[in-house]
């Protein structure tokens, strides 16, 4: 009864996404919504967008086993990514009314940089896509009593997600997105409050966590131990910064106060609901204990599930379930759309050149149907956990990909050339020290890469310029003088449009 009710919402949310299709009318709609969402939505879309299966069955695996100082990275870096591009990234960005993140490289640092970033973000999407996937084979191989294998839903949970996502593209993502985040907050909810009274009430978990050392944060006074716990903090709240799927929530709201605390509030209530399912699984140490120490060590993302269909009423077991497919679902596919858009728009599009909208749209649509199966193959042939596939996804971001946008936004002085050796310098150290250094290094990986290539973007400003690079571009930018074609034409047809961006008196000619 429970593996059909699941599947019954599972065929309603597919058949809500395929009616978001109906809005997607050219390519503008597909990657960003036409601008019209509203703050309601946006809100949603943050949050469920990241609310994914490292939250539900990744962060609490980790956690039983390492305490808070081990999810340093997941909530608290992730959560605080969000809240910094609100505060410092959403308004600069929201102004230059842009298709892609990649687009904003080209315009501020050329096409070369616009290249290089795309596929460093691009690449990036693999294992946190390849988590979410994961996890829907998990879930189908658990709710069909191990009938369907996991590689046989990972196959089935992402070719269902895949039919709405082509459909509809962000509209899908966003209203599916809204659902699914109340689905999300009802079902995390109600079961927590099952779960507490199985445990003896919300206080006796937390004693009992307490005294066992779990809610230890901050590293020991060693020099090592405060490196790796930085690293591991700031690999997603900068290593996320320059990401299509942020970029798109932040580009799709209506206006920029919209765009603003969208982002901001979202990331508070990521934050927050993140700590229900460390919750849930720490409650199950003291239910079943025989059954985590079983669990442990061995498949700790099987903890929850377990708990939930061997204890909890079958009223229960649907809304966790429930709340489980939601958040894998918004997430997956949130992380199929973005890095189709970038591939098409800032790396294909470039190479065939002079493509209508409606090829473009079509181009869109037919990279997602790619990608979707290359990182389905990734996901089935991986063995790495979920939380460390959503981890380490965004050490290539970090290295390559965040000291360009803030300087490029921040710093008038960045040029062409910086960004250029800001990208080498950063990818070349973060390779090198990952294949050639040591097995534990003293400097983590991407905390070196990230140094070099803060380095490289100073040195290489400073420098004498061997790359032609334009200095007004920057200001041009900041004040939503350069947009892209598309912003263009759909400038006067667009309201919401004209009332948000700064710029709209200055559209001028668009500088390549």
């Amino acid at each position: 009864m429970l593996f059909w009710f699941v599947i019954a919402y599972w065929i309603i949310s597919v058949g809500i996404g395929l009616y978001a299709g109906t809005r997607v009318h050219n390519a503008r709609d597909f990657a960003i919504a036409g601008r019209h969402l509203p703050f309601y939505v946006v809100v949603a879309t943050v949050f469920a967008t990241w609310f994914g299966a490292e939250a539900v069955l990744g962060i609490p695996a980790t956690f039983l086993n390492d305490g808070l100082r081990g999810i340093v990275a997941d909530p608290f870096g992730a959560a605080l990514c969000l809240i910094l591009v609100g505060l410092f990234f959403a308004a600069p960005l929201y102004r230059m009314n842009l298709l892609t993140v990649g687009d904003f490289y080209r315009k501020r640092f050329g096409r070369s940089i616009e290249t290089a970033t795309s596929l460093a973000i691009i690449v990036s999407y693999l294992g946190w896509v390849g988590a979410q996937i994961t996890a829907l084979g998990l879930v189908f191989n658990v709710l069909s009593d191990g009938e369907i294998s996991r590689t046989a839903g990972m196959w089935i949970g992402s070719s269902t997600i895949l039919i709405y996502t082509l459909s509809g593209g962000m509209w899908a993502v966003a209203i599916t997105d809204f659902l699914q985040m109340i689905i999300i907050v009802i079902g995390m909810l109600w079961i927590s409050g099952e779960v507490s009274g199985m445990a003896g009430g919300v206080n006796v978990v937390l004693t009992h966590a307490a005294n066992a050392g779990m809610f230890a944060f901050w590293p020991a006074m060693d020099l090592k131990e405060i490196l790796a716990f930085t690293a591991a903090l700031i690999t997603m709240m900068f290593g996320s910064i320059p990401q299509q799927d942020v970029f798109q929530r932040v580009q799709s709201s209506r206006t920029e106060k919209i765009a603003i605390w969208g982002a901001i509030i979202g990331g508070g209530l990521y934050f927050l609901f993140a700590f229900i399912p460390m919750f849930l699984a720490y409650s199950a140490t003291l239910i079943d204990p025989q059954m985590v120490a079983e669990l442990k060590d061995t498949d700790p993302q099987m903890i929850l599930p377990r708990l939930v269909l061997e204890k909890a009423p079958l009223v229960a077991q649907i809304l966790f379930f429930g709340a489980l497919l939601s958040a894998i679902k918004s997430c997956a596919s949130a992380t199929l759309l973005a890095p189709s858009v970038t591939f098409t728009e800032n790396i294909l599009k470039p190479l065939v050149g002079g493509m209508s909208d409606r090829k473009l749209l079509l181009a869109m649509r037919s990279v997602t149907l790619m990608f979707t199966l290359l990182v389905t193959l990734y996901a089935v042939n991986s063995d790495a956990s979920i939380f460390q596939m959503v981890e380490n996804a965004y050490q290539i971001t970090l290295v390559t990909a965040f000291i360009p946008m803030v300087a490029g936004i921040y710093w008038r002085r960045a040029t062409n050339q910086g960004a250029a050796v800001s990208i080498f310098l950063g990818f070349a150290t973060w390779i090198a020290i990952l294949i050639l250094g040591p097995q534990d290094p003293l400097l983590p990986a991407q905390f070196a890469g990230l140094l070099a290539s803060l380095f490289g973007m100073i040195a290489g400003s400073l420098l004498p310029q061997a790359m032609h690079h334009d200095a007004t571009v920057h200001d041009h930018l900041r004040h939503g003088h350069l947009r892209h074609p598309a912003a263009q034409t759909h400038h006067v047809a667009d309201p919401h449009a004209h009332a948000a961006g700064h710029g709209a008196h200055g559209l001028g000619k668009v500088q390549e």
